[in-house]
C-alpha cells in the first residue's frame, strides 16, 4: 500500500554495529517447548496451577524451526524497523520506531534496546531516554501457548526509583506485545517468578497486558460500567524535534457506538495543561464510522480540513486518528471521508486514495508473529 505522501513521524536510524545475543525462543513461527530447569528455578503458574519453567538462558544456538522462520525478508535485510517504548522529557512513555540489526531473537533484542547505557544510547533522540536500569540483562524469554511471554531479567533490574515502576512495566509490556502472538508479559528475576514489582510492589502475578493501559488518564468517564478503556494518540513535540505521537489510555462512553466515541474523544483533545497538543480544528465533527473487512471508514464534517488551499487533513491530525483507531485489533486501516468533498487530500496535497495503515504513519513493519 502506498504511503499517501505521509512523512513518518518516528525516528529511523541506520546501525552499523551492535548485534546482541538474546533468548532461544525468538523467530516468526510458534516456539517449541523446552525442558524444565532445575527444581529451584520453577514456580507455580497461578493461571494453570502447574509448574511453569523459567525462561531458558540463551546459548546462542537456534532451533531449526526458528532458523526456518528467519529465512525470509528480515533475515535478508541488514536492519529492520522495531517499535521501542522510551521516555520523553515530559515523563511520558512514547513509541519510537528504530532501525535495529536484523536478528533471529527479535523480542529479546527489542528489550535489550530499552536498557539505559546500553546499545540504544547512540540512537536516542534529544530529550528521550531508555527505561530499564543500567546493567539489566535479558537472561531468557519463553513464549507460552496462551500468548504469555515470560521474561527473565538479571538482578540489576531492581535498581530503579519508585516513580519509574509503572513506566518500566508499560514500556516493557508494549514493546513485547508489538508481536502478534504475544498478549501478556510475566516477569522473573534470576529464574524466580515475581508476584509484585520489587520497589513499589505493583501486583503482577497475573502478568501485564496492553489492557492495563499506558500513560493512564482517568478523564471524565469514571463509571467503569458505562465506559470502556481505550488508548488514543495525541501529538507532542520537543524543542527543535519532529512531532511524535503519545499514547494515552482513557475511558470513553461504552453505551454509544465505540468508534465514533473514540474519535469524539480525540476531537475534544488532551487534558488541559498537559504537554500534548490538540491536532484537530475545533469545528471538526465526526458523523459516522463503519468497519468493513478490517478497514474503518470514518466520515467527518468539512471542519476537519485546514483553511489553506487546497484544503487538506493536517498531518498530526491524520496520524493521531490512524494510530488511535488501528490500536484496536480489528482495525487494520482507516479511510478518511469528508462530507461534500469528493477527494480528501493530505497535507502534502496528495489524495488519500487508499486506506491509511499504521505503518504508513510510524514507519514500523507490519505486526509479525514470533
Amino acid at each position: 500500500m502506498k504511503t499517501c505522501g505521509i512523512k513518518p513521524l518516528s525516528i529511523a536510524v541506520l546501525l552499523s554495529t551492535g548485534l546482541l545475543s538474546g533468548c532461544l525462543f525468538e523467530g516468526e513461527q510458534s516456539l517449541e517447548e523446552i525442558d524444565a530447569p532445575p527444581e529451584e528455578e520453577t514456580a507455580a503458574n497461578p493461571e494453570t496451577n502447574t509448574e511453569e519453567p523459567a525462561p531458558e538462558k540463551g546459548s546462542g544456538e537456534e532451533s531449526a524451526e526458528v532458523e526456518e522462520g528467519m529465512e525470509g525478508e528480515e533475515a535478508a535485510s541488514e536492519t529492520v524497523a522495531r517499535e521501542l517504548f522510551l521516555i520523553d522529557s515530559n515523563g511520558m512513555v512514547v513509541p519510537q520506531t528504530v532501525e535495529l540489526p536484523a536478528s533471529k531473537e527479535v523480542a529479546t533484542q527489542s528489550l535489550e534496546y530499552l536498557v539505559k547505557d546500553g546499545p540504544i544510547s547512540n540512537l536516542l533522540p534529544t530529550g528521550f531516554e531508555a527505561v530499564l536500569p543500567a546493567g539489566t540483562q535479558i537472561l531468557g524469554m519463553n513464549l507460552k501457548d496462551n500468548g504469555t511471554m515470560v521474561v527473565d531479567v538479571s538482578k540489576e533490574f531492581k535498581n530503579y526509583q519508585a516513580n519509574e515502576e509503572q513506566k518500566i512495566l508499560e514500556a516493557m509490556t508494549y514493546t513485547v506485545t508489538q508481536f502478534d502472538n504475544v498478549d501478556r508479559m510475566k516477569l522473573w528475576i534470576n529464574g524466580h517468578e515475581l508476584k509484585e514489582m520489587p520497589v513499589s510492589g505493583t501486583p503482577i502475578s497475573k502478568g501485564v497486558s496492553r489492557s492495563d493501559g499506558i500513560n493512564v488518564h482517568v478523564g471524565n468517564n469514571t463509571d467503569v460500567v458505562s465506559s470502556k478503556a481505550v488508548t488514543v494518540y495525541y501529538p507532542s513535540q520537543q524543542s527543535g524535534q519532529e512531532v511524535y505521537q503519545v499514547p494515552v489510555t482513557t475511558r470513553v462512553d461504552a453505551e454509544g457506538e465505540l468508534y465514533t466515541s473514540l474519535v469524539q474523544t480525540l476531537l475534544e483533545g488532551p487534558e488541559l495543561g498537559s504537554s500534548l497538543q490538540q491536532p484537530f480544528n475545533k469545528e471538526a465533527e465526526v458523523t459516522s464510522a463503519e468497519l468493513t473487512d478490517g478497514v474503518l471508514s470514518v466520515t467527518f464534517s468539512e471542519g476537519l480540513l485546514n483553511g489553506q488551499e487546497p484544503k487538506a487533513v493536517a498531518e498530526p491530525a491524520l496520524a493521531s486518528l490512524v494510530m488511535s483507531l488501528t490500536n484496536m485489533k480489528e482495525v487494520e486501516a482507516v479511510e478518511v471521508k469528508v462530507e461534500g468533498v469528493e477527494q480528501v487530500l493530505n497535507e502534502a496535497g496528495e489524495p488519500l486514495a487508499e486506506p491509511v495503515t499504521r505503518s504508513d504513519i510510524n514507519g514500523a513493519s507490519e505486526p509479525e508473529s514470533l
